[in-house]
Formats: C-alpha cells, sequence, structure tokens
C-alpha cells in the first residue's frame, strides 16, 4: 500500500526491523552509513536494495534532514554496492520511490538497483 512520504518515522517498518536484525536478510554490504541487500522479489537478475541506517521516511525526508555525512555516505554507500555487484558494465537503474503517487510502499528510504539485462524505457506512456 503506498504511503504517505511526509509521515512521521514508523520504526516497525520491515526496514527498521532488518537493520535492526529482527528480520534477515541477505546482506551484500554495511558500513557505518548504509546497509545493501537482495530484494526477496527480484524484478531484474539483479535487484538490490539500499537503506540508510538512519530513521529517514524517504528520499524527501533524508534530504532534508540527514546530516551531510549521512548522505555523502549513503550515496557512496550506492555506488560501492553497484560497483561491487558487477553493474557498472554494461548498466543499471536507481530508483527511489516517494510517496503514493511515486509508488513508495515501505516508510523507510530505500533506493533499488537493477541491473543483469536491458531493462527498457523509465516509464510507459
Amino acid at each position: 500500500m503506498p504511503i504517505d512520504a511526509t509521515q512521521p518515522y514508523d520504526d516497525q517498518n520491515i526496514f527498521a526491523k532488518i537493520l535492526r536484525g529482527e528480520i534477515p536478510s541477505k546482506r551484500v554490504y554495511e558500513d557505518a552509513y548504509a546497509i545493501a541487500f537482495h530484494d526477496i522479489n527480484p524484478l531484474a537478475p539483479t535487484h538490490l536494495l539500499v537503506i540508510p541506517t538512519g530513521a529517514y521516511v524517504s528520499w524527501d525526508d533524508f534530504s532534508a534532514r540527514a546530516s551531510d555525512a549521512e548522505i555523502a555516505g549513503f550515496v557512496r554507500a550506492v555506488g560501492i554496492v553497484a560497483r561491487q555487484a558487477g553493474a557498472v558494465e554494461p548498466g543499471y537503474r536507481l530508483l527511489a520511490n516517494v510517496g503514493a503517487n511515486g509508488g513508495q510502499e515501505v516508510p523507510h528510504l530505500h533506493i533499488h538497483i537493477f541491473a543483469g539485462k536491458t531493462l527498457g524505457p523509465m516509464l510507459t506512456r
């Protein structure tokens, strides 16, 4: 169910539980600013999720409230994960859904990394 990107952070969301180790995940990366893991319902041969370790509902929330160090660390983590996955060549897609119209379903910022096949157009008309 799509969510309101401006809602207060819900520490019972699935990604908060993954961060706390309450729900298992197949992690591929972890540092002070981010963790990355395989999506349980992949939409491409490579489908990874990168989430910040801080409590941020959406990209909007993160860009407004995160410290410069958190922003730099998270963005660097996304790049590291893509490189480690071998996605840079022939290419990959990053996706961050924000709010109901953006299709956001989990109220914790997350970046999807899709790779491993030709991904086609971004949106259909």
